[in-house]
């Protein structure tokens, strides 16, 4: 018997790589003839570089870059040599983890670093760039890390303007004639779960601006900047931002990876199931046992699960579901295409005591499984 191992972490509890291991480890303990095959999973959000990197085999890559008010500091990313392949995610570099709450401003912020770390990439060799969009602290609609890469805005007088959301509305052309040549020869992969349009009530602004320190005046004035530059990559690149699913994700850096870099956007777990060869591996497979810390019905939009579902209805195969809790009915998950599932909670005294001995619960819950598998 096939069986894949490809769940999401239990977050605060269990790493997806744990979780495959503490599986594999139960189930060779009761069906030890079984084959059994590990491709860990995630979404985009915590733990994803250690996934990626189980794929990829890459070396972190240190550099110094601007963090999002222009100061240097050191950020990394993931490289494989071997395949010409980096990791990055523009949080290293532009993210509001690199800022105290206090600091916060995103009309003052930029992508500029995002766009260092792609370059440093691209001198050293890398043909493909998977780009993490999450956790930004900015609203530049990508111009800071445009202009990393040699592309310029400009305003009326022709003078360069400076690469933050407060200045999109003063930019007038854009200057594409020394962008670096490289570029064109690198294929980059956006994981970008949102579908928020660029500019209006669920655009990048009106959404998402006041997480990342902006007022109420900062918002209208960044959402006009935003409507305002849509107009000009209208006029250079014959695009309609308002068109593209998920423009508006991480300020704007959705539409710029489409435009400045010929990005390709995708839900984070596709990105890792292509990075996996996910669906060729599932041939022959009976079973999949996938999982994450709580199905419910956010499972729906985009999370692991769900791209693990599709993968395993396009083939037949049977799917397992191991979570720490589940809040869904038994018709509801019938209709997701479940065919089995079992939760931490089942077994645990308290919430608390699941978190912190969730794999012995997880290791008694695979037994269970087994055991059914053999009768």
């Amino acid at each position: 018997m096939k069986i894949i191992i490809a769940p999401d972490k239990f977050k605060n509890s269990l790493s997806a790589l744990d979780l495959c291991d503490a599986v594999e480890e139960s189930m060779l303990s009761v069906m030890p003839d079984a084959e059994i095959l590990k491709l860990p999973l995630a979404d985009g959000g915590d733990g994803t570089i250690d996934i990626i990197n189980f794929y990829l085999g890459g070396e972190t890559v240190k550099v110094m870059v601007h963090n999002p008010f222009f100061k240097l500091i050191e950020a990394s990313y993931l490289y494989a040599e071997h395949s010409k392949t980096a990791f990055i995610e523009m949080a290293e570099a532009s993210g509001y983890k690199l800022l105290k709450t206090e600091e916060l401003d995103c009309k003052h912020a930029t992508t500029y670093g995002t766009g260092e770390l792609i370059l440093d990439a691209i001198n050293k060799g890398a043909k493909t760039i998977i780009l993490g969009i999450g956790g930004s602290a900015t609203n530049d609609s990508g111009i800071g890390m445009a202009k990393a890469l040699g592309y310029r805005f400009l305003d009326d007088f022709d003078e360069g303007v400076k690469p933050i959301g407060a200045n999109l509305s003063r930019i007038k052309t854009i200057d594409t004639s020394r962008v670096n040549p490289k570029l064109k020869d690198v294929e980059i992969k956006v994981a970008c779960d949102v579908s928020n349009p660029l500019y209006g009530k669920h655009g990048a602004a009106q959404v998402y601006a006041k997480q990342k320190g902006a007022t109420n005046e900062d918002v209208e004035l960044l959402d006009q900047g935003l409507k305002d530059f849509s107009k000009i990559i209208e006029k250079t690149f014959n695009i309609n931002p308002q068109k593209v699913e998920g423009a508006g994700a991480a300020g704007g850096m959705g539409i710029a990876s489409k435009i400045f870099l010929n990005g390709d956007l995708k839900p984070g777990v596709e990105l890792i199931k292509e990075l996996a060869d996910f669906d060729n591996k599932l041939q022959d497979a009976d079973w999949i046992i996938t999982g994450e810390g709580c199905l419910d019905v956010q499972t729906l939009s985009g999370k692991t699960i769900q791209g693990v579902l599709s993968s395993a209805k396009a083939k037949k195969i049977k799917v397992a579901a191991f979570c720490g809790d589940i809040r869904l009915s038994e018709k509801e998950m019938q209709g997701l295409g479940i065919d089995y599932s079992d939760k931490v909670l089942n077994y645990s005294k308290s919430t608390d005591d699941a978190m912190k001995n969730a794999k012995d619960y997880v290791n008694q819950m695979t037994k269970i499984f087994a055991k059914t598998l053999l009768e």
